[in-house]
């Protein structure tokens, strides 16, 4: 399981190489604080973790030649591909055919070479895996890696420290690499609300079944919460301390990522707006006083479709 010293050690290791992302108070009629988190490089909150996955590497001196590869629906192979242009390394990787054009061109432009394999994540995986195997590559996982998980972690440490008085941090759940490194940073400091779309409960899924079980993949969110199954160390994480969950509908998504373009003129993806989904649908209603950080993750969409 992560601890806070594992997020604490790789903010240290990350620090300078990713941005300090605003979090915006209140204002007006809004209830929650919002982590803009979809202003990292990359536009997504992967960039945390890709970077303290290969520099922990490269400290280790498992790097060699045939560099990182990495299975992903689109912002793990961004975060990876962007992290090891600027640390002069090799990247490899696979997506889905159904991975959306304009994340892998993006990819492809911070100079990886993109594979496709599967129609999901999990076949994408597997044949990053057989790669990693035959070439010597190091292997970078989505969601479900140490390494990953404290980088993702390192978003709760500034929330916590531009306001310490946070009750509450609410975000999205796909493969659960952020929601396990938030709950290793936040805990016993804040609760922790887990948010997912109806047509992919992994967390729910697995709290249900007592262990990680596969799920169907579907609807608006599925290109960037569209894991299989929750990770290990998401799981390991709810098994230590029991988040709030949540279920949301794919029209209350499309509705939070209208709203948050409409009313804060922030561009986000469905995935990202999942988490904003819970309280403007009501499926997560805060205590009176209770103040509340909700994290938007990822802005890697097409501006067109938010009008």
């Amino acid at each position: 399981m992560i601890t806070r010293d594992d997020v604490l050690a790789a903010h240290d290791r990350i620090r300078g190489r990713v941005r300090r992302t605003p979090l915006l108070a209140p204002v007006g009629p809004d209830t929650a604080w919002l982590k803009c988190e979809q202003l990292q490089h990359c536009g997504v909150f992967k960039t945390r973790g890709a970077f303290n996955r290969q520099l922990a590497a490269l400290e280790r001196g498992e790097l060699g030649d045939a560099g990182i590869v990495v299975a992903s629906g689109g912002n793990a192979g961004l975060a990876q591909a962007y992290a090891a242009r600027e640390l002069g390394i090799r990247a490899t990787v696979f997506v889905p055919e159904t991975a959306p054009a304009v994340k892998v061109a993006r990819i492809e432009a911070y100079g990886a070479v993109v594979r496709r394999a599967g129609r999901e994540y999990a076949e994408a995986y597997s044949a990053a895996v057989t790669f990693a195997g035959a070439e010597g590559a190091v292997l970078a996982h989505a969601y479900d890696q140490p390494d990953v998980v404290a980088g993702a972690g390192t978003l709760a440490e500034e929330v916590l420290e531009d306001e310490p008085s946070i009750d509450t941090i609410v975000m999205a759940v796909g493969g659960g690499g952020l929601y396990a490194g938030v709950a290793a940073a936040a805990r016993g400091r804040a609760r922790v609300v887990a948010v997912e779309p109806t047509s992919i409960p992994t967390l729910h899924s697995a709290i249900e079944a007592g262990r990680p079980v596969d799920v169907q993949v579907s609807g608006v969110a599925a290109d960037s919460l569209g894991a299989r199954r929750i990770g290990d160390l998401a799981f390991a994480a709810q098994q230590a301390e029991a988040p709030v969950p949540v279920l949301v509908s794919d029209d209350d998504i499309v509705r939070a990522r209208q709203e948050l373009w409409r009313e804060h003129r922030i561009a986000s993806e469905h995935g990202a707006a999942t988490a904003y989904a819970a309280l403007l649908a009501g499926a997560y209603v805060p205590a009176d006083g209770e103040r509340v950080a909700v994290v938007v993750c990822g802005a890697n969409t097409d501006p067109a479709t938010l009008a």
